[in-house]
């Protein structure tokens, strides 16, 4: 479904549900609306289900970016082999992290709210393959999908007013890593030297990559130009 959401926007909806298949026709249409809509598309944001596309009303009108957005979908629907050809472009990231108290202060309290020593969250959180199912917040910032249900903890009722550059957190059953220091809400139990947005290559994460963290010793963490 293709709607009109201002003189410049427009939200396709690809389905009701958060679910893995999903993020594979979300990636690709994206990579197509990116392709083949030069040059009125201004940005392009997806998101657990919907794609937002911003165009230039200057050079397109709603029904226009409708019509074409339209054909790609078409298009890419009737593609044979499409979902295979989408899983092997997809990527896996190995991303280092130094899970502590010193870099995760949240860590103690997932581990009592969970029942579990600290060692056994650390383990359930690197024991999963993570879906990048959004990218939004702030640049390079990826909403990972989904941490054991054992460990998914709700947002902090009052978010810091900092939360240093590569802290890997948690809110609910998401997990995320904050590629600049910013405010934020999630919980945190660790941190990784890993870079997640550069201006040049711009985003580590796109959606549809996985995501595999890997805990370090602090030594290593440092090393690989971790910062405390």
């Amino acid at each position: 479904m293709i709607q009109s959401v201002s003189d410049d926007s427009l939200l396709i909806t690809l389905g009701d549900q958060i679910a893995p298949s999903l993020t594979p026709r979300i990636a690709r249409l994206c990579t197509a609306i990116e392709r083949a809509c030069e040059p009125w598309l201004v940005d392009i944001v997806p998101s657990y289900t919907t794609i937002l596309v911003v165009y230039d009303p200057l050079r397109i009108d709603f029904r226009g970016a409708e019509a074409r957005i339209g054909q790609l979908a078409r298009e890419l629907n009737h593609a044979r082999s499409s979902e295979h050809r989408d899983t092997a472009a997809s990527r896996t990231h190995d991303i280092p992290v130094y899970y502590s108290d010193e870099t995760g202060p949240d860590l103690e309290r997932i581990a009592g709210a969970s029942g579990v020593a600290k060692k056994e969250v650390i383990r359930r959180h690197t024991e999963i393959t993570y879906q990048v199912y959004a990218l939004g917040f702030m640049p390079g910032f990826g909403f990972l999908g989904s941490v054991d249900e054992s460990i998914a903890t709700p947002r902090l009722e009052t978010p810091r007013n900092r939360v240093p550059a590569g802290s890997v957190a948690i809110a609910n059953r998401q997990t995320a890593v904050y590629p600049e220091a910013s405010p934020g809400g999630w919980n945190l139990i660790g941190r990784s030297p890993t870079r997640m947005f550069d201006p040049v290559n711009l985003s580590l994460l796109s959606v549809g990559d996985q995501v595999k963290f890997r805990s370090v010793s602090r030594a290593e963490y440092l090393d690989l130009g971790g910062q405390l």
